[in-house]
């Protein structure tokens, strides 16, 4: 039974928008009416099965003709046959010569009511494909995904979500805004639709509307630890610290073991010129993320606390902690070099302003200050 094993650039094929695709021809070609079992690569060696498909239409064609062809280039999905030759190279390393044959092939997805093999349930094969491009970072595949599940199930309210998350972290808060809204049609009580619509406008730059759904939220469950959490962020961007404050105290005496919680206590502290405590929360968090390596906007932040208390030497501890994760990163080194100066330590202070030059040679805040070290050199 011939097999296509379908990667994440075959993403249009999987979700129906394209339904030609290439390959090297083999010793057993195919054929108009053969069977093919179709699955993702990533998932092939569970052979869980995505669909199974007719071939409709072979052409059999050289590298060269390929190459030369810009109908076949745009049917195969390529903008150009530079990009064409250059996946076909890596795929095919030992194929691409001018006079290599390759099949170029249509086909249509079979209903599972015609699948010769064993049937599955396409739905979440697909949906657990858009999971992993999803914790990939792919959010543009992961969100078609998601919806080609859609398809199967209009009214799955998870999916409507997670597509909404996905345009989210896009940018695209306006369209991820109508799945969150079209999702709470189908369950008015989740509070978390409500929270997550909150959340794209806050990312929006619109607060007074984040927090109109961040109340809906509340109403349905005024415990929740996430939507405490939130609230208080909302406040924050309104500049109400007091108040944003409250609610991420709150949020602490339901659940006291998320560091981005102390850390945000921590920085509206900051903002409150209350900057002892605020170390105090930025030790907890730190200490609640011992085991992430991913910390080093938390020590960054301990150490500018700590350079406004003029507590330059632990100041300097912290950015060499933060340094440890993010060793090129321009602010810390250049917060790190005016710590060393606010000591006198000009010659150690300029090897972090030379540092960020040598990275970011336009770096106007490391010129300016490498030219002061040097001055009281």
């Amino acid at each position: 039974m011939p097999t296509l094993l379908l990667s994440n650039k075959d993403i249009d094929l999987i979700s129906g928008k394209r339904n030609t695709t290439i390959r090297r021809l083999w010793k057993n070609p195919l054929y108009p009416g053969d069977r093919l079992y179709c699955y993702w690569n990533i998932l092939s060696k569970e052979r869980e099965k995505l669909f199974e498909a007719e071939v409709n239409h072979v052409e059999i064609k050289t590298f060269k003709e390929i190459r030369e062809d810009p109908q076949i280039i745009e049917k195969l999905g390529y903008k150009n046959s530079r990009e064409l030759e250059s996946d076909l190279r890596k795929t095919y390393p030992n194929n691409t010569s001018d006079d290599d044959k390759f099949q170029v092939f249509d086909f249509h997805k079979l209903h599972v009511s015609q699948w010769e093999g064993s049937a599955i349930n396409q739905k979440n094969i697909i949906i657990k494909k858009a999971d992993v491009l999803f914790d990939m970072g792919n959010y543009q595949q992961s969100s078609i995904c998601y919806k080609t599940a859609l398809e199967y199930d209009p009214d799955d309210v998870n999916l409507l979500n997670r597509i909404g998350d996905n345009l989210s972290r896009l940018g695209q808060f306006g369209d991820a805004i109508k799945h969150y809204k079209k999702a709470i049609k189908l369950d008015p009580n989740n509070e978390y639709l409500y929270n997550n619509i909150a959340i794209a406008y806050l990312n929006k730059g619109e607060p007074e509307k984040a927090l109109k759904f961040n109340n809906q939220a509340l109403k349905i469950n005024n415990h929740n630890p996430t939507i405490l959490y939130w609230r208080g962020l909302i406040y924050e961007m309104l500049n109400d610290f007091e108040t944003a404050l409250k609610f991420l105290d709150k949020t602490i005496q339901i659940d006291d073991k998320s560091p981005d919680v102390w850390n945000e206590r921590a920085t509206i502290l900051n903002m409150m010129d209350r900057g002892e405590e605020a170390l105090q929360s930025y030790d907890k968090s730190l200490e609640l993320c011992l085991d992430d390596h991913d910390d080093s906007n938390i020590w960054a932040s301990k150490a500018n606390t700590l350079l406004g208390l003029y507590r330059y030497e632990e100041a300097i501890e912290c950015y060499d902690k933060a340094l440890e994760v993010d060793a090129e990163n321009p602010i810390i080194l250049n917060n790190k070099g005016v710590a060393y100066m606010e000591l006198d330590e000009f010659e150690k202070a300029k090897e972090c302003f030379s540092k960020v030059l040598i990275l970011y040679p336009n770096n106007p805040d490391a010129q300016v200050l490498r030219e002061v070290c040097l001055d009281n050199l």
